[in-house]
């Protein structure tokens, strides 16, 4: 019996063995607190992979603003900044979603202005002016000027759009886009190429005829065939002609036109005789030339009375977004805040 006794003990012990294995493989998967010990560990790897990015994070980007008035530059958290540019840029009285698309596009636009070298035309120290040539921007006593008894709801649903796309920006390629965006469209947008000569594959004609419910749809001015003939640097006959249109662009403004031999593009005119469109139609009356436009803004990207109008019709920011810029993602903006928080 006693030669048999190592026998039995190492046939328990294998048993034992045998019994326990399972059991001890298990045991992570089924104890609560050791199982959550383990779903953190994924969790905080998931999120370091491709988090999202919190409120806290992007206000920890400062942004340099360079205030024309002021000819100063104010410094102030990423996301005040966006609440300060969509209450400039957007009528606050628009639908949730257009106003939280408008959220996306300053978002990117600023996103993409900070991770770039570019500072043409800015001072010393600043990131982005607070004029059209950038985004428009005004601060909170600006705005409550401006809207005075209506400037806590107007506020109010502004901030709701931004922490609602918190993070959020549009992407092309893996890429931040040139988000730009205007007023009212003439019923399409224009192809980046054939007004700034820069083609983006993004930045294409698209219908847009929620439009027309724009009062800034149509405008009508009147020029001084004087003023008309010094500011575009040309000579006007006699008679009533005034010059050939004799190319339209894809979104079908003017892309050039023929005043007594000089060619001018749609853009040079409009810039020059300060329209409000591209799309112009004019009349000569005795010493006086009548400006009729279509539209409001250059027409590239986002128009934001078409982006009103889908909202209207049930439509959410993604939609809008993705109608106006071609092939764009949604994406976490937290690959880029990551990089400006590591040059602080």
């Amino acid at each position: 019996m006693k030669a048999m006794k190592p026998v039995i003990v190492l046939s328990i012990a294998v048993a034992f063995v045998i019994i326990m294995i399972p059991a001890v493989l298990v045991l992570p998967f089924s104890n609560d607190a050791t199982s959550g010990k383990l779903a953190e560990h994924v969790e905080k790897k998931e999120k370091e992979e491709g988090k999202e990015v919190t409120a806290n994070e992007m206000s920890s980007i400062d942004v340099a603003v360079y205030r024309s008035a002021t000819k100063k530059i104010q410094k102030l958290p990423l996301e005040s900044y966006l609440s300060g540019v969509v209450a400039a840029e957007m009528p606050a009285d628009f639908e949730e979603e257009a106003l939280k698309a408008q959220a996306l596009t300053a978002r990117t636009y600023i996103v993409n202005q900070l991770i770039s070298n570019n500072r043409q035309g800015l001072p010393e120290g600043a990131d982005v002016g607070d004029t059209v040539m950038h985004q428009v921007y005004k601060n909170d006593n600006e705005l409550k000027k401006q809207w005075g008894s209506d400037y806590k709801w107007k506020m109010k649903k502004i901030d709701k759009a931004i922490k609602e796309t918190e993070g959020q920006i549009l992407t092309y390629n893996g890429n931040p886009i040139t988000a730009t965006f205007f007023s009212t469209s003439n019923g399409y947008t224009e192809n980046s190429e054939e007004y700034w000569q820069a083609e983006f594959p993004y930045l294409k004609s698209v219908s847009s005829p929620w439009d027309k419910e724009s009062p800034k749809f149509y405008n009508k001015m009147v020029v001084n065939a004087g003023d008309f003939e010094r500011k575009l640097g040309v000579s006007l006959s006699s008679g009533t002609t005034i010059g050939t249109v004799v190319q339209r662009t894809s979104g079908n403004r003017v892309g050039m036109v023929d005043i007594g031999g000089k060619k001018l593009t749609g853009k040079q005119i409009r810039e020059k005789l300060a329209l409000n469109s591209s799309d112009f139609d004019w009349e000569r009356q005795g010493n006086q030339i009548v400006i009729t436009t279509k539209g409001y803004g250059h027409g590239v990207g986002m128009s934001q009375y078409g982006a009103n109008g889908m909202a209207r019709e049930g439509k959410n920011y993604e939609d809008i977004v993705k109608y106006y810029y071609k092939g764009v993602k949604v994406q976490s903006s937290s690959k880029w805040i990551n990089t400006l928080t590591a040059k602080k």
